[in-house]
């Protein structure tokens, strides 16, 4: 079974296994500190267990990176799944439909293929390295606005250190927040968003590597606040800055964040 099978049958099975407590005051319940060194909610862990059974009954990798589990070996299968079981924690818990499974499986350090499925409006995001990205099997393309004064973008920072944030929220056309960073990385490359900057410093692998991938197959371009490529840490505890855009923007947006520095 291909990787994309396989988690459309994730997929299914996790819709199944949250349908009752999404949405509701139970699906907020702390029972846990995950690796990341975050609370693990209810809905969270159920989502987990659900895709590390599925993974470790088709041995579709060896290891799994993910945000509640950490690096946990799950078969004697090569390969790395690099998973946030749900992204969008909040949303998923407060019944707003913009949460997700997003999963990038990584060989030799790369990751070559993505799966993000918003559980909340049923879009299925994919993109396999040098093979393009698509939504629900179409082919995607990032937008061609070239203008940060016609652009929307998704801006995250730290309520204590935002001047980076503010410049660029009073440079753009539109912003928003949307509250889960996988699929507004997709959103990039399906042009539904310009771009995505955030500047809090606690973007995590699991977060962002899949959705990595989409934009970048869309034509995106993906990079740090400075410019350079971005080195993420398979320690879910690290976190990074990230600015990701449909590629037409990145230069000016970069140049807007030195100015605020």
């Amino acid at each position: 079974m291909s990787f994309f099978s396989l988690f459309d049958e994730i997929t299914s099975a996790v819709s199944d296994a949250i349908t009752d407590i999404a949405g509701t005051p139970d699906a907020g319940i702390i029972v846990e500190m995950g690796a990341d060194g975050t609370p693990t909610k209810a809905i969270d862990k159920i989502a987990e267990d659900v895709i590390l059974s599925s993974l470790r009954t088709a041995e579709a990798c060896g290891e799994v990176i993910s945000e509640e589990a950490g690096r946990c070996r799950v078969s004697d299968a090569d390969g790395i799944i690099i998973l946030d079981p749900i992204d969008g924690t909040y949303n998923a818990i407060h019944g707003i439909p913009y949460y997700a499974i997003s999963a990038g499986y990584m060989e030799n350090g790369e990751v070559i293929a993505a799966y993000i499925s918003n559980l909340g409006f049923h879009e299925v995001f994919t993109a396999e390295k040098n093979g393009g990205a698509f939504l629900n099997r179409k082919p995607i393309r990032v937008s061609a606005v070239d203008t940060l004064d016609t652009a929307t973008f998704s801006l995250y920072g730290k309520r204590h250190h935002i001047d980076s944030v503010m410049e660029i929220a009073g440079t753009v056309r539109r912003w928003r927040h949307l509250g889960a960073s996988a699929l507004e990385l997709a959103y990039i490359g399906c042009g539904r968003i310009d771009g995505f900057v955030d500047m809090r410093g606690t973007l995590r692998y699991t977060d962002a590597a899949a959705g990595m991938l989409i934009c970048e197959e869309a034509g995106g371009r993906v990079t740090s606040a400075v410019g350079e490529p971005v080195a993420f840490s398979e320690d879910v505890r690290e976190g990074r800055t990230l600015v990701a855009t449909n590629g037409l923007l990145q230069d000016e947006i970069i140049r807007c964040l030195e100015h605020s520095a």
